[in-house]
């Protein structure tokens, strides 16, 4: 019996104190480990009874009589022999100086430490049967018995109150009061299945009498579902340890339960569970309600669970505990999280190896692109990491999964990693090569090597855009320009302007220019135009000269430019014109004073371009041919006008009267129009009498009234002018009026000595002019009967007309 006793008893220290519901999404409030070393050697001989916490140290009560004083970590410090029987509860203060322990004998004593830290020992109270439970707070105690509870005030020596026991069916014995102290002023009670919590207040003193200075208030009472077996504070909350009993279903039989230790909240009347653990302790089949009690440490919330074969210590789950629930329940974004925000206080776990086992079970579940995405986050700058983990996505094949969230600088990886990558898109998917080409920074990888790859796939697809497209781009790293150049060009890529002007490669397109502008003439020839310092305008002729087409294009373009830069090939530009783009030919042709008028006009009269030939003809002076030629070949009497009105040559009007004469629309035309310019009598008489004109009357109406308008213009105007000048005259008197300052600072303009004598008292003659110029009337010349009038010398000298004297001073 023995021996199996004891391999029971091993086998239940290898159990773990865990929910009874292992799959739980509740995270539990607290964690469990049990109370060994001397605990362990006492109840091999003994069996616990009950405990008491103090922050230095522990006292354990036992079945036969023993007080043992243990530290924090359960060694045997101290022993007592108290008394025969089991010790049912021990309480200590807060000093720890004092301890009242109660017993089955039905004592209640006193220990008190003394000189050398011996215990001295007095009786509290005896009498009224055993005493279940007593506890300790400040400068109270409380205790309970089959009666019910009693509170005693150490200070005063008086007891303040008893409160009775509300359920006298259940055995006392079997069913102990539980007490705990949440403050100095607040005690809990449970019995059976009712918790009380009361307050202890002072009375007035009013009402002291021969009364106690403090009583007692019930101030919650609420039933639980289980049998109580010890409480405690948990800030505002209560822990209940309970005792279950439950029905087998296969005997229908009644049987002891794992014990639970509860979290509630207390409420007025009910309560409310937070969470609820069942605790594997040792022996728990054979003990009933009296055998557990439950102990708490406020300083540091430990909660010791006393069996008589077992102390299980309760704590509240710290951070490390959280992350550990997490990590069990696979939540590993939560505790990755959680790992962060408390990094400081976590001690048993590190983010790194989280983050680790975060990225693992992904890739377990088959999220790769997320568990490369927090790869990102995790691995952070840790090169080494990094490659360990490209490593083991392409075991699994999945190295496209992490390609966009590699390190492209601080951290650099090995260059052997991008090339693996790249070579696996170059494999698959040509579309992503590109990208990432477009995206990493050349000096990731070996250049050459993927040159190599990307040429040999070109042997296989040699017409493929994307591939080549990558390929003059990898050349452009590599600054083979040429190469590129060429690929571009093949390719008719828009990027071959600005890779020329970014790398400045005219010397390599100097060949060039005709596939060039065959891709985009406009922007071809806006280039060089605009590095004409580089390619030389004549270079540029020699390239195109096989291409007239795109030779006019460069040329129109020049000369829109600068009518002067390229006169050599103004000749050339004639015919040009002329084959390519004749709408252009006769403003180049007005605008051009380089081309040989000579040339243009056996070119214009060989294609039988009649407006270009008439502009020439004029320009060279042959106005009356090309008068002629507007009518002969366009018949055409408004630009025939149109054209002598802008030479203004008399002979012209008298060929195109001549020439309209005998053709009565021209002659409609000319007296539509004629009016302002010629006389229309001229061409009124020449007309012979019986011809029929068209629209004569309308035409005769408007030459009378171009007339009639001509006299109003011309009557309007003299009276305009007549009234501007009896104006200016008038203006001209007033300003003559009025008088001139003359002081000592005025000199005369003829001997340069002040105008005014020093002596105000001498006669002197003055003579100023409506000019303002003033001289003495003796420094002017004498005028000759001829001319009596006097001018000024000074404006008569610079032809600005004559001045008259306006004013003669004299004294």
């Amino acid at each position: 019996m023995a021996e199996a006793e004891e391999q029971e008893t091993e086998s239940l220290e290898e159990s773990t104190d865990e929910s009874e519901e292992e799959e739980s999404e509740e995270e539990p409030k607290l964690k469990y480990e049990r109370l060994s070393n001397g605990v362990t050697e006492i109840l091999q001989k003994d069996a616990a009874s009950c405990m008491t916490v103090h922050d230095k140290f522990l006292a354990l009560g036992t079945h036969y009589g023993k007080v043992y004083l243990l530290d924090v970590q359960g060694n045997i410090t101290q022993k007592f022999d108290v008394s025969p029987v089991k010790i049912n509860q021990i309480s200590l203060d807060e000093s720890g100086e004092h301890m009242g322990v109660c017993s089955e004998d039905g004592k209640l004593l006193l220990f008190e430490r003394s000189w050398m830290s011996r215990w001295k020992s007095s009786v509290l109270h005896e009498g009224e049967g055993n005493i279940r439970s007593v506890k300790w707070r400040g400068h109270l105690i409380a205790w309970a018995n089959n009666m019910g509870v009693k509170i005693f005030d150490i200070t005063s020596k008086q007891r303040i109150t008893n409160v009775p026991r509300d359920d006298i069916s259940l055995r006392p014995d079997m069913y102990p009061c539980s007490l705990c102290w949440k403050d100095n002023v607040t005690l809990i009670i449970g019995w059976g299945t009712s918790v009380k919590i009361c307050s202890v207040k002072e009375r007035h003193a009013s009402e002291m009498r021969d009364l106690p200075s403090r009583y007692v208030e019930i101030v919650s009472q609420f039933e639980t579902e289980f049998y109580i077996s010890g409480l405690a504070p948990l800030c505002d909350q209560l822990v209940v340890l309970s005792y279950v009993k439950e029905v087998s279903e296969k005997t229908e039989r009644e049987y002891c339960a794992r014990p639970r230790l509860d979290i509630i909240q207390p409420l007025a009347e009910t309560c409310e569970e937070i969470s609820s653990d069942a605790l594997t302790v040792r022996g728990f089949q054979e003990n009933e309600c009296r055998d557990y009690h439950l102990e708490y440490s406020e300083g540091e919330s430990l909660f010791y669970i006393v069996s008589p074969r077992d102390v299980v210590v309760a704590k509240e789950r710290d951070q490390d505990d959280h992350i550990d629930w997490l990590l069990e329940k696979k939540k590993y974004e939560e505790a990755l999280m959680a790992a962060e925000i408390s990094q400081r206080n976590i001690k048993r776990h590190k983010i790194l190896d989280i983050g680790l086992a975060y990225i693992n079970h992904l890739v377990e579940k088959g999220d790769y692109d997320i568990a490369a995405r927090k790869c990102q986050k995790i691995l952070g700058k840790n090169a080494a990491l990094w490659e360990y983990e490209v490593y083991k996505f392409k075991e699994i094949g999945q190295l496209k999964a992490i390609s966009p969230y590699l390190p492209r600088g601080d951290p650099v990886l090995k260059p052997l990693i991008y090339e693996m990558i790249l070579h696996e898109f170059l494999e698959s998917d040509y579309e992503g090569f590109a990208t990432l080409i477009r995206e990493w920074p050349g000096d990731l990888y070996n250049n050459s090597v993927i040159v190599q790859a990307v040429r040999d796939h070109l042997k296989k697809d040699s017409q493929n855009r994307t591939l080549l497209k990558t390929l003059a781009e990898l050349y452009t790293y590599d600054k083979n320009y040429g190469n590129a150049l060429e690929i571009y060009l093949t390719l008719r890529h828009k990027d071959v302007f600005q890779l020329i002007h970014k790398h400045n490669l005219f010397s390599s397109i100097k060949d060039k220019i005709v596939l060039l502008m065959d891709f985009d003439s406009e922007k071809a020839v806006d280039m060089l135009l605009d590095n004409e310092d580089k390619i030389s305008i004549k270079k540029v002729v020699e390239e195109l000269e096989d291409r007239p087409e795109l030779q006019h294009v460069y040329l129109h373009k020049l000369f829109k430019r600068d009518h002067h830069k390229g006169q050599r090939y103004h000749e050339k530009q004639i015919s040009l014109y002329a084959e390519y783009d004749r709408p252009n030919l006769l403003p180049f042709l007005r605008d051009s004073t380089h081309c040989p008028l000579e040339k243009a006009l056996e070119i214009c009269q060989q294609r039988n371009f009649v407006e270009e030939t008439v502009y020439l003809l004029s320009r060279m002076g042959n106005s009356r041919s090309a008068l002629k030629m507007i009518m002969e070949e366009l018949h055409d009497v408004d630009k025939a006008i149109e054209f002598a009105k802008e030479q203004d040559d008399g002979e012209l009007w008298e060929d195109l009267i001549l020439y309209s004469i005998d053709k009565p629309p021209f002659i409609t035309g000319l007296l539509n129009n004629i009016g302002t310019h010629v006389d229309p009598i001229l061409l009124i008489h020449r007309i012979k009498e019986g011809m029929e004109i068209p629209n004569l009357r309308d035409s005769l109406v408007k030459i009378l009234q171009d007339y009639n308008l001509q006299i109003l213009l011309r009557e309007g105007c003299k009276k305009i002018l007549v009234a501007d000048s009896l104006s200016l005259l008038k203006k001209m008197h007033r300003t003559q009026m009025k008088g001139v300052l003359v002081d000592e600072e005025n000199i005369c303009e003829s001997c340069l000595s002040p105008i005014l004598p020093s002596d105000a008292a001498k006669p002197f003659s003055v003579v100023i002019f409506h000019c303002r110029h003033m001289f003495h009337k003796e420094c002017l010349p004498v005028p000759s009967m001829a001319s009596p009038a006097q001018f000024c010398n000074i404006c008569s000298a610079k032809h600005r007309g004559p001045g008259s004297a306006i004013l003669e001073m004299k004294k």
